[in-house]
């Protein structure tokens, strides 16, 4: 009977062993010889991000940055979002510093929510930060929510004299009953500095209210302006650029293509205001309404040091089916809203001569991504010395976890589509492509995330697109980076486009082009950090 305990305990360590290895997604694999689709069963979940940050413990919700000149860095205020919140107290705030926009320090909570079910701030919403040089203090106006008291949404504040111990104001609020508007939705507050003092701008229900103060403390309603249409459109962000005023927005459209970043521009913070009185007639050339980006970013302000403006917004996370299931990647999908909070995605703001805007890469990517990686050709069809042309492709090696992907292409028409592909393999029926597709409309161009393959289900409406004009000489200068699952494309250093793609890590990937058409292939680079 001894041995027979002892054998099974023996068989059963056997076992556990054979599952653990046949589970274990890192164990030793022929990487550099073989193309079939590997699947891991941890992908990103519990992987660090570093350069589009997200916390161990959560995720990041709704960024609030401002640049500190005390201390000569961004600081990175943000809702904290985590895997269980905790009843009625949720979305304490948070803080990161960055100096280059791509690492960053987590400074731990700074604003906590409430401590009982009936404070207006149990739970924690949007605001800003604000540094008033005459009173040496920081200002943090934030959103109080809670749906157990009069107003559902009032905006709150707190002060600190060194950015690291903050007192809560409990006796100051600005409540929209009070200015006959709505109780519900009062959030969002967002400062900024003119010639005749500060203003303060809150998203209210179908409205903006603008508010003024000389002294930061004491605020004075100016009135409200538009919003478009029945759109309720949060998270605003204005500032004044050379000699253009912007309002940047997230368009609240739930399930709608339109559910993205945008911005209005005019020549005075007057003039800006009335831009949505007939949004039709003044969102900016050459842009579909204002739109900055994907809806895989959203809820973005901006922040400036110098004349260098960023914007930094959150990439959201997909769930609904296992990680290591392939259609994750449309696990939001099919029109369906994405979920709320993700990771930290950072754009250098890009402003043309005619004050356009659009978004680059931040300067300091490139060098943060200084490992170079061997390229290697694993398979193709109708691929030939740099060319791909018909309904071609080059596969190359296995990828990293964090990469950059820089190359030039150039497309023999003006028709003709130039496509990235991720988690590709031999043995894969479907995969994620960022494809650059001819829009007929102007003669531009439209990034967009499709699950190509023999089972792919093609567009993923639940990431949409973004349009941009057409290179008149039909060269496309790409550089991609990948930080796990959060990816970012730009093209000749003034559009850009975020996507969440899961299973990069360790998987090939190709360069296509589609039937009728050729794309030149030159200058291609892969690095890593």
């Amino acid at each position: 009977m001894k041995r027979m305990i002892i054998s099974l305990l023996m068989l059963s360590a056997i076992s556990l062993t054979a599952c653990q290895k046949q589970f274990q997604g890192d164990e030793p694999k022929p990487w550099d010889s073989t193309t079939e689709t590997f699947t891991s069963f941890n992908d990103d979940v519990d992987a660090a991000f570093t350069t589009y940050y997200k916390h161990a413990l959560g995720r990041m919700g709704d960024p609030m940055p401002f640049y500190d000149k005390n201390t000569g860095d961004f600081k990175i205020l943000y809702l904290q979002d985590y895997n269980n919140n905790k009843g009625s107290f949720f979305h304490p705030i948070w803080a990161l510093s960055t100096k280059d926009c791509v690492n960053y320090e987590n400074l731990g909570e700074i604003i906590p929510v409430g401590t009982n079910v009936l404070q207006q701030d149990a739970a924690l919403g949007t605001g800003c930060c604000y540094y008033c040089e005459s009173e040496k203090l920081y200002y943090i106006y934030y959103t109080g929510e809670n749906g157990a008291c009069d107003c559902r949404q009032v905006v709150m504040r707190a002060t600190s004299k060194d950015f690291v111990n903050w007192t809560k104001d409990p006796l100051w609020r600005l409540s929209g009953p009070e200015f006959g508007l709505a109780k519900d939705d009062f959030r969002d507050p967002q400062i900024f500095e003119d010639t005749d003092g500060y203003h303060m701008v809150i998203s209210s229900n179908l409205c903006f209210a603008h508010f003024k103060s000389q002294n930061m403390k004491d605020w004075t309603y100016e009135g409200r302006f538009n919003m478009i249409w029945d759109r309720m459109l949060e998270c605003p962000d204005v500032f004044k650029m050379g000699n253009w005023w912007y309002l940047v927005y997230s368009e609240a459209y739930k399930d709608s293509w339109s559910r993205k970043v945008k911005y209005m521009m005019a020549d005075s913070f007057e003039n800006l205001m009335r831009c949505f009185d007939d949004p039709g007639a003044h969102w900016p050339k050459d842009d579909k309404e204002g739109v900055l980006d994907s809806r895989a970013f959203y809820a973005a302000k901006t922040a400036a040091k110098g004349d260098d403006r960023y914007i930094w917004g959150w990439c959201p996370y997909r769930s609904g089916v296992t990680y290591h299931d392939k259609n994750i990647n449309v696990g939001a999908g099919k029109g369906n809203e994405p979920n709320w909070s993700g990771a930290l995605v950072c754009h250098k703001l890009i402003q043309h001569e005619n004050g356009t805007l659009t978004v680059g890469e931040v300067p300091a990517m490139e060098a943060k991504y200084s490992q170079k990686r061997q390229v290697k050709v694993m398979d193709s069809v109708n691929y030939e010395n740099g060319t791909i042309s018909g309904d071609g492709y080059v596969l190359f090696n296995r990828l990293g976890t964090h990469n950059h992907i820089s190359f030039t292409a150039k497309t023999a028409g003006d028709g003709d589509w130039i496509g990235v592909s991720f988690c590709r393999g031999s043995d894969a029926d479907r995969y994620y492509s960022l494809l650059l597709a001819p829009e007929w409309e102007n003669g531009r161009r439209k990034i967009n995330l499709e699950q190509e393959g023999p089972n792919g289900d093609g567009f993923i409406e639940a990431a949409d697109g973004y349009i941009f004009p057409r290179p008149s000489d039909n060269v496309y200068n790409i550089d991609i980076y990948t930080d796990n699952s959060v990816v970012t494309m730009y093209v000749n250093g003034d559009y850009g486009f975020t996507a969440r793609i899961y299973g990069i890590y360790k998987n090939c990937w190709s360069i296509n082009s589609r039937a009728g058409g050729k794309v030149e292939i030159s200058d291609l680079t892969v690095s890593e950090y």
